[in-house]
């Protein structure tokens, strides 16, 4: 066991850890971990290949969100079948979580308001990488046998890629007796991380519970474990709540940021003027922490957005639409609503509030002191009841990612799908008596492989999604030249 969390430990360290250092004035160093120097690159690489899609599409982002669907892109959840916008929800179940909220203070804590600038830039160069893995996603899409709908994401279009096959060409194929290596071993890394997650989300939940309520970690964590099993066990559950918890969660959210802007508002320029000066502040060159505030910002954007691990294509292939571009374009405005709006919702509610009422804090303990100081009591009980939220829909929507890998790597049975998410469930009640360090790794480990085996192939097929993007932005050119005909 000690060697197996041993190896655990070092493959995340090698991940995640400073790969390489590069120094800067003031005798700090600008620390490149290996996932920082795989996703960065990607993500300016796509971004000037879509020629600035999430500043040049960002109008048709919103409209494709706001647009009333039609025939089968409305979806049936009844049978199995996703709409765009559903399939959004779903991977910002997952993207939004605990590290909106705690990731995001201690991000600021750990590098200053300017960390909040280079989160900004992080999620907007990991747009366009959304917007690449989703399209695939929906190019090699699978019919569901079992749930109904369809399935997909970097396993199915890796498993394409080396045997060779067309976009759909295998829409209604069965899963293949024979497969590939690296998309088994990224579908084993997604299952591994979404694992250890849910080890977390257990844990993180009954601390919330407990510090707010004084509820003992045993009646929190088996309140959540009974609502969670009630609703994943059953076939087409998981997105009929999803689709009702995540919209009402991120608005509470948005809604008591928004009133605490407003209660502010005179302050609001000068949090501003900290982020944008400590972004590229030389007091924090001359002492020796500009590196710590770039890379803490780039980090958190990174873990948060999710943006090339291959997660969220894992939903985006579920989605039924007339155009696989549209579905990158949702995934692409994921990235948004993940970072720039809800990380930026935590930002501002800890930034609003005077440094000696926070100074000397970490964690968590900054953020209900935020809340408290800015909504009294009451506040500690809404980050409490947010986090239980955020947490909760996350797991639902690992668990709703987990479902195409399991196929792949098992087959289409109920028997290993069903196992799967008992031993989620059994996680989730293990992590909320007990905090294990080699759980937390184990999740880090899992999505740094899987970004790792997700980008390797996305280069290569990533001239499929630009091809798709083409089409769609011809056919808009089309419709608009029709529309002004009449």
């Amino acid at each position: 066991m000690a060697l197996i969390v041993s190896m655990i430990e070092a493959v995340t360290g090698f991940l995640w850890g400073d790969l390489v250092k590069i120094p800067l004035p003031g005798g700090s160093g600008l620390g490149l971990s290996l996932m920082v120097i795989l996703l960065i690159p990607a993500g300016i690489y796509y971004t000037i290949r879509t020629k600035f899609l999430p500043i040049r599409l960002f109008s048709e982002m919103v409209a494709v969100i706001l647009e009333k669907p039609k025939g089968k892109e409305k979806g049936d959840l009844k049978k199995g079948k996703l709409s765009g916008l559903q399939t959004l929800i779903v991977s910002t179940a997952t993207r939004v979580g605990m590290g909106n909220l705690v990731g995001v203070v201690a991000a600021i804590s750990a590098g200053g308001a300017g960390a909040v600038f280079w989160m900004w830039i992080t999620a907007l160069i990991g747009s366009s990488t959304a917007f690449v893995e989703a399209t695939l996603a929906q190019l090699h899409k699978r019919k569901d046998p079992l749930y109904g709908g369809f399935r997909g994401g970097p396993a199915y279009y890796i498993h394409d890629f080396f045997f060779k096959k067309a976009p759909g060409e295998e829409l209604n194929g069965e899963i293949p007796k024979k497969k590939n290596i690296i998309a088994i071993l990224f579908a084993l890394s997604g299952l591994i991380c979404w694992g250890g997650i849910s080890q977390v989300i257990g844990n993180s939940v009954s601390s919330a519970f407990e510090n707010a309520f004084s509820v003992k970690p045993i009646i929190s964590t088996a309140i959540l474990v009974l609502l969670a099993a009630v609703i994943v066990l059953r076939k087409h559950a998981t997105a009929k709540v999803l689709d009702v918890i995540v919209p009402v969660m991120a608005g509470l959210y948005f809604a008591l940021t928004v009133f605490v802007i407003l209660r502010n508002i005179t302050s609001l320029p000068s949090v501003f003027q900290r982020i944008f000066s400590e972004a590229f502040g030389l007091r924090q060159m001359v002492a020796g922490g500009f590196g710590a505030v770039v890379m803490n910002g780039v980090k958190r954007g990174l873990f948060s957005n999710e943006a090339g691990s291959g997660s969220a294509p894992c939903a985006a292939a579920a989605a039924d639409t007339d155009h696989p571009a549209k579905i990158g374009l949702f995934q692409a405005m994921g990235v948004f609503i993940d970072t720039i709006v809800i990380c930026s919702c935590t930002a501002f509610i800890m930034l609003l509030v005077p440094e000696e009422q926070i100074v000397n804090l970490q964690g968590m303990d900054i953020l209900q002191t935020a809340m408290a100081y800015h909504f009294g009591s009451f506040g500690k009980i809404f980050i409490a009841i947010i986090l239980w939220l955020f947490s909760f829909s996350t797991f639902l929507g690992i668990l709703f990612y987990a479902r195409s890998n399991i196929s792949y790597i098992f087959g289409d049975n109920w028997a290993s799908q069903t196992g799967y998410k008992i031993f989620a469930l059994i996680m989730l009640f293990v992590g909320g008596l007990a905090q294990y360090t080699v759980v937390w790794d184990m999740g880090d480990m899992g999505v740094g492989l899987m970004t790792i085996f997700n980008l390797i192939i996305m280069y290569p097929l990533s001239r499929e999604a630009l091809a798709a993007l083409k089409d769609y932005e011809e056919r808009l050119k089309e419709e608009r030249k029709e529309k002004n005909k009449i």
